[in-house]
């Protein structure tokens, strides 16, 4: 899956304005980004996005620039075939091809980036079909042409305001994965220790089940407060969420299981539980936890999505 967040982000800001949209469509060998990674340009020399961390952008700028004054889309394709591989190529190693096609009715037209927000928003993926020899895009799948797939935005709703969730908070921020911490007990859940992340005083089962976690969330338990983590937990596996974990020791773990299955929960419910939480990496304190956390989390969105 391509991180396009930033991109449609500034697609949505840049409405009316002249644009180029650049999109990696093909990659061989240690490409730097994958399928499907947008670049969008404005008329002024502005951009956001990445196509190959830095190897070809500036010659993407000057491909843009042409296609918003008029050109048609262009096909770009790098390697390390040449002597300039180091000017404009990719030193890694691998090749990719790069479409640069105008933000009109002619190319990627303005209208699909609303419809892109649009199933995102309602936590659907949409598809965009795009002839590479014309540059024209459409919603849907179509035979021989390059299909990009949109993803909702990834969420992690974090139940319990201790000091590991506020280590994880920053991580997944960091990883452009938006942060709910829910937790009934003021004094615990308060701006000062959760800066610029959305703070749920409700009662754990309600706020997840109000939220309506789909496969693009990631729902974790540290309170530690069997009062507060097995309601959040009945309400997360009756969701589609990708990860399900819960902090706790493997004896902890066990009795939690028990738990669970007297309340009625199947046994191939409570096998989604990823506890003790987290890759098991030796993690020694809330960062290195909150750490392991993140690689779990980002591995089972990667795999849902593969």
């Amino acid at each position: 899956m391509a991180d396009n967040d930033s991109v449609l982000t500034a697609a949505a800001q840049w409405q009316g304005a002249r644009l180029a949209l650049a999109t990696v469509v093909s990659t061989w060998g240690s490409a730097p980004r994958p399928r499907g990674s947008h670049m969008i340009v404005h008329e002024d020399g502005r951009f956001e996005g990445s196509v190959s961390g830095g190897c070809v952008e500036s010659d993407i700028l000057a491909t843009a620039a042409d296609v918003i004054a008029g050109a048609p889309a262009q096909l770009k394709h790098y390697g390390v075939a040449d002597a300039a591989a180091w000017e404009v190529g990719l030193p890694c190693g691998g090749e990719i091809d790069v479409l640069v096609q105008p933000v009109s009715d002619a190319g990627f037209a303005p209208a699909l980036f609303d419809a892109i927000a649009e199933a995102r928003a309602s936590g659907a993926r949409l598809s965009v079909a795009t002839d590479t020899a014309t540059g024209q895009s459409s919603i849907g799948e179509r035979e021989g042409a390059f299909v990009n797939r949109y993803d909702p935005p990834r969420r992690l709703l974090i139940v319990g305001a201790v000091q590991i969730a506020q280590a994880l908070s920053g991580l997944a921020r960091e990883l452009g994965i938006a942060v709910t911490v829910i937790d009934p007990r003021a004094r615990f859940l308060t701006e000062e220790r959760f800066p610029g992340v959305t703070l749920d005083d409700h009662w754990p089962d309600e706020a997840i089940t109000a939220l309506k976690p789909d496969p693009a969330t990631a729902i974790v338990t540290l309170s530690h407060d069997i009062k507060i983590d097995d309601p959040a937990l009945t309400a997360a596996l009756a969701s589609p969420a990708s990860y399900v974990g819960a902090l706790g020791s493997r004896r902890s773990h066990a009795a939690r299981r028990e738990r669970l299955a007297t309340a009625g929960l199947s046994q191939a419910a409570l096998d989604r539980i990823d506890a003790p939480v987290g890759l098991d990496i030796g993690a020694v304190g809330p960062a290195e936890i909150a750490l392991s956390i993140a690689a779990a989390m980002i591995a089972a969105f990667n795999a849902k999505v593969a």
